[in-house]
């Protein structure tokens, strides 16, 4: 679109009790100031008696003018926009044109409708045809006759499930979720060490099946696994099952819907689901993380198409992992685990804190190998039912995880290398004068609350001794 001329511009809708409204205002405004040109945005016989009326039912002037009411109407001066009224108001219209005793018959005021420029889906339709969605990725032009679902898979993009076609649309409506630039970095994405942006999070978010509203937490997501300390080029090369799992905590958990209760773990739950699918396609499509490439696990787990879910705190006993790692429960965050996948506790018995710590240290112990000592920590999710025995008991995180670890030392005669006719396990020269040793590194344990309101299971999320837990908060 050309600069527009100077003078009067009116943007306008029929289907707008209040665009009807001022028809005869515009009428007036055009009898005395010629340069009044109207666009209307649906019916271009509308309005009636002005002399230059626009037909701009392809929204192109209006969403190159930022319309987002109307009726608007503008003043342009030496090409450029110097003023501008939104809806009615006697005092703007007279103000913007010049002119006194507008629509003197009118009320004083009343507010306009959206423009037809910004309902959804629109805009971003706007935004490619016109040409400015300023997104930096490549354009993979696909064949008329060629399926777009078929041919994600042909190019190597999906997880071996369909995802959603990446289209410039769809991405500028997921950039719409956070106020983060496109081109902004988010990190180095290994193993390939390629740049990681805003826009190409976006882009696999699409493909995942992600809502705009989840792109905050996919972005925390990210900047987590991308930390030294997560290490998750050595998480890929690893044979061992492990990848990258997120538990969210916090309000926006509330906010998208995220699931932490009934079937938490499992499917179902589109937040859950998608958030955790879209960290595994950037690990695989911008880090180039392609399993029998880099990937080397030698059975993975089915943790490694999506894994995420919520913690339950809302009704919770006991401080969250974000808290207990240092936020304020008003603070949203992502914690990532390098996870293997999950082990069943089933204790229908135990009704006393301390039989049921013993319980779980017994399944506990079993994690990698009965006969490991000093590994690395898993992730305990604790249902309610089982929660509820110490909440009853009035037994806080700290003393349940004190009571836990005492149960978790193992004597060291049962770890020893051929103990029990079993090759597994340590040197004796490790373990002089040592009468016992931690089933974990310094007595860590995470513990997540999670779970439907009926049912004495619990879990363990075994981890990888290779990487370290990261929190990150969650930004807009």
């Amino acid at each position: 679109m050309s600069a527009q001329p100077d003078g009067l511009i009116a943007v306008v809708k029929q289907d707008c009790p209040t665009c009807t409204l001022v028809e005869p205002v515009l009428k007036q405004i055009g009898q005395i100031n010629c340069s009044l040109t109207v666009y209307t945005q649906d019916n271009p016989e509308f309005p009636q008696g002005v002399a230059t009326v626009i037909n701009d039912t392809t929204l192109e002037n209006s969403y190159k003018l930022n319309i987002e009411t109307v009726p608007t109407l503008l003043r342009f001066e030496n090409g450029k926009e110097t003023e501008r009224a939104i809806g009615w108001h006697r005092g703007d219209w007279e103000s913007v044109s010049g002119l006194t005793d507008l629509g003197t018959d009118l009320p004083e005021s009343r507010p306009g409708c959206g423009s037809k420029s910004v309902e959804p889906g629109i805009a971003e339709k706007l935004a490619v045809r016109f040409g400015e969605s300023k997104l930096a990725a490549r354009r993979v032009e696909v064949g008329s006759l060629e399926d777009e679902m078929e041919a994600c898979f042909e190019r190597g993009w999906t997880d071996g499930l369909p995802v959603v076609p990446p289209t410039e649309e769809r991405v500028l409506r997921m950039l719409e979720g956070t106020t983060r630039s496109p081109d902004a970095l988010v990190g180095i994405a290994p193993p390939n060490y390629n740049e990681c942006t805003v826009e190409k999070v976006a882009i696999n978010a699409v493909m995942a099946g992600c809502k705009p509203e989840y792109l905050p937490v996919v972005l925390a997501a990210v900047e987590a696994v991308l930390t030294e300390e997560f290490g998750m080029h050595g998480l890929l090369a690893t044979t061992f099952f492990a990848g990258p799992m997120i538990v969210v905590n916090g309000p926006i958990t509330r906010e998208i819907g995220m699931n932490s209760r009934v079937n938490a773990l499992g499917q179902g739950n589109r937040a859950n689901a998608t958030i955790g699918r879209a960290l595994q396609l950037i690990i695989r499509n911008v880090g180039g993380g392609v399993p029998g490439g880099v990937d080397r696990a030698m059975l993975g787990n089915p943790g490694k198409y999506t894994f995420c879910f919520a913690e339950r705190e809302d009704d919770s006993p006991w401080e969250s992992l974000a808290v207990e790692r240092g936020f304020s429960s008003d603070v949203s965050t992502v914690s990532l685990f390098a996870a293997s996948g999950v082990t069943p506790i089933m204790d229908q018995a135990s009704r006393e804190p301390d039989a049921l710590c013993r319980s779980f240290a017994a399944c506990l112990k079993s994690e990698g190998h009965p006969k490991h000592a000093n590994t690395a920590s898993p992730l305990l999710v604790i249902s309610p039912e089982h929660t509820r025995r110490y909440k009853d008991a009035g037994w806080s995180k700290d003393l349940f995880r004190e009571t836990l670890n005492q149960y978790l030392q193992i004597p060291v005669e049962e770890l020893v290398s051929g103990a029990g006719g079993i090759p597994e396990g340590i040197s004796e020269n490790r373990t002089k004068d040592q009468k016992t040793m931690p089933k974990f590194r310094a007595n860590t344990l995470y513990i997540v609350r999670a779970g439907g309101d009926a049912g004495l299971f619990s879990a363990i999320i075994g981890s990888w001794g290779g990487s370290k837990s990261v929190t990150k908060e969650i930004k807009p």
